[in-house]
């Protein structure tokens, strides 16, 4: 069967981190994604270098998915963001509520992720296909998980098409979150977030602040290697590919890989799994 696969960038800072950029996209198309998404800073802060690589991957002929956050956004703002996406050829959107950048306060005109697919909807049709997030271990600002479930629906009734979820190391988790939005009457695919393990103690510092849960057993086993680096990979890539099998077995309708602008780790878990098939 063949799996949708897709992979994630984030816009890079410096000239020498796009050379890269474009290497690593030349490496990993050879996996035939769906699309290479690209990250959008808290509240727009890296728009334009979001809009450039887009721009570039479009160009080199592959599909880019920008990300757009819509808190402290205007209507107008979101609007010309959509004929420029237009304009390039983008075919897909992932759309997302987003962070306010520290220190404003000002919320915008949209306050939640369904106004935005909502409001592209109403101005463009079925002009772009949309993703939206979603979080098989909840939302970490979510009151509860019915709370979390409730915001899910409200943008797949807004108008997404899929979804790409928060990363995760628990198969059961994901299984339990499909299985409760498929009783709610919501069949659109939720795409699991696979993130590559390339530094333990880097993994645990951004999980702790994302929100994602490194289980417990899964911690002493890379804490029991210390510093060896090449142990820490070997298992990284022992254990991430054995939960995307999983999933493929499970039924998950594709894979979305957090690449964090390297091509390596997610060439060798592809591999692997005999991706693509």
């Amino acid at each position: 069967m063949a799996h949708n696969l897709s992979i994630e960038f984030f816009p890079p800072q410096t000239p020498e981190g796009a050379a890269k950029l474009r290497t690593t996209t030349e490496r990993l198309a050879v996996l035939k994604p769906d699309f290479f998404s690209v990250t959008y800073g808290a509240g727009g802060s890296t728009q334009e270098r979001t809009f450039a690589t887009v721009r570039e991957i479009s160009a080199a002929g592959y599909q880019a998915a920008p990300h757009l956050s819509c808190i402290g956004s205007t209507h107008e703002k979101i609007r010309a963001i959509l004929d420029d996406f237009t304009a390039t050829g983008v075919k897909r959107i992932v759309a997302l509520r987003g962070d306010l950048p520290s220190g404003t306060g000002d919320p915008g005109e949209f306050r939640y992720a369904n106004e935005l697919v909502e409001f592209i909807r109403a101005e463009t049709g079925d002009r772009f296909l949309i993703e939206v997030a979603a979080y098989p271990e909840w939302h970490p600002q979510a009151r509860s998980p019915e709370d979390d479930l409730q915001a899910f629906e409200r943008k797949v009734k807004a108008g997404a098409n899929s979804a790409i979820t928060q990363y995760f190391y628990n198969a059961d988790a994901y299984f339990r979150f499909v299985e409760a939005v498929q009783r709610r009457g919501i069949d659109i695919p939720v795409v699991p977030g696979i993130m590559p393990i390339a530094s333990f103690t880097k993994l645990a510092r951004f999980s702790d602040s994302c929100g994602a849960e490194i289980p417990r057993w899964m911690r002493k086993r890379f804490e029991a290697l210390g510093d060896d680096a090449t142990s820490i990979r070997a298992l990284g890539l022992e254990l991430v590919t054995g939960l995307c099998q999983q999933l493929l077995d499970g039924g998950a309708p594709g894979l979305h890989f957090y690449s964090m602008n390297q091509a390596d780790l997610t060439l060798e878990i592809a591999g692997r799994l005999g991706l693509p098939k």
